[in-house]
């Protein structure tokens, strides 16, 4: 998996074998092995890799884009996969997301919406300061 994430990432970035492997300061034949599987490269070039293409060590070397039908995520960014809108427009949101942003039970989400990106999920604390507080209040989502 690492050998096409470091081959993809290399191509996303414009990057020819010579020009990564100058900056690494190895040879254009170990990044070529690193890309054809024949070798790994060990955790110092990972480290580089990972701070060169802006992407965790862990989507460097774990990441499956064929799996995710996305590329790597730059840092900060996450696929979280894919979920189905229930029938009165409920949503899961995955537990990996609600921990890594501390979304538990009874907490107050905002949907915000742009009609050419689509729409995103925020916590309403993170809201704080964006919108004015009458909008926060006005706009409550509660069923009825």
């Amino acid at each position: 998996m690492i050998n096409m994430n470091l081959k993809r990432l290399r191509q996303q970035h414009s990057f020819t074998q010579e020009k990564l492997a100058e900056d690494l300061g190895v040879s254009r034949q170990v990044v070529a092995k690193w890309e054809k599987g024949e070798s790994t490269p060990d955790i110092h070039f990972c480290i580089k890799l990972a701070e060169l293409y802006d992407v965790t060590i862990d989507s460097l070397v774990h990441y499956d884009e064929q799996e995710s039908g996305i590329s790597i995520p730059s840092k900060g960014k996450h696929f979280f996969g894919t979920t189905k809108v229930g029938e009165r427009g409920q949503i899961v949101i995955p537990k990996e997301a609600r921990d890594l942003f501390h979304i538990k039970a009874g907490d107050t989400l905002i949907i915000v919406g742009d009609e050419d990106r689509g729409l995103a999920i925020v916590p309403k604390s993170y809201m704080q300061g964006f919108f004015p507080p009458s909008v926060l209040l006005n706009k409550e989502g509660d069923e009825e």
